[in-house]
């Protein structure tokens, strides 16, 4: 599936979040019903439950409840698993995303642990809340600030959104596999405007595993 590919969430699932007060605004009256092809289906239905519990539990946190962020650790690196989730329609927008080469020592493709322990260069799991854009070593870049205590070091380990030349189609044609940063969401060039403008500051990632 390409990078910035549009999925839609099931109707059904997210009437039942709707009814466990988990959706948010209008999402379950706007939604149109399908599946997306690709690995994975769709977005995890589980994923997107635990996302809009984090959602919920951090409410005082979050700013904005448009959209959320979710990252879906548990599939390979080639896959588009940074999903853009748009609770008013209920659609989804898909893009790659790096992991850490803590997280992926052999350099698989795959993540193999989290951790939020400093140097350790790994991807941290758990609910971020978005913060200021700035312009530093990697360009454009968003900073994230861990709510939980999987990933309280967010800041201090300056974790950030931010571009990243190995995160693209033309280096998954090469090697298989994107390549890996030191613990941030990196994500391809292309990607970077709709990501920062879509999750800017005052809104939720959650990165997690199926």
């Amino acid at each position: 599936m390409p990078e910035g590919a549009v999925l839609v969430v099931s109707r059904r699932l997210f009437f039942n979040l709707a009814l466990a007060g988990l959706a948010c605004g209008s999402a379950g009256a706007a939604l149109a019903s399908g599946r997306a092809p690709g690995i994975g289906g769709m977005l995890d239905p589980d994923l997107l439950r635990r996302a809009l519990e984090a959602l919920k539990q951090h409410e005082n946190s979050i700013s904005y409840r448009d959209f959320i962020g979710v990252a879906d650790f548990s599939l390979p690196s080639y896959a588009p698993r940074l999903h853009i989730v748009n609770l008013a329609k209920g659609s989804v927008r898909s893009h790659l995303v790096a992991h850490g080469r803590g997280s992926d020592p052999a350099h698989t493709g795959w993540l193999k642990r989290f951790s939020n322990e400093p140097h350790s260069n790994a991807t941290s799991a758990g609910a971020y809340r978005t913060g200021a854009l700035y312009v530093g070593a990697h360009g454009l870049s968003m900073r994230l600030e861990g709510l939980d205590p999987t990933n309280s070091n967010a800041l201090s380990r300056a974790i950030v959104v931010h571009g990243a030349w190995y995160v693209n189609d033309r280096v998954i044609g090469e090697l298989g596999m994107l390549g890996r940063s030191e613990g941030c969401l990196a994500v391809a060039g292309t990607s970077l405007p709709e990501i920062t403008a879509l999750l800017g500051p005052g809104r939720l990632i959650f990165a997690g595993r199926a």
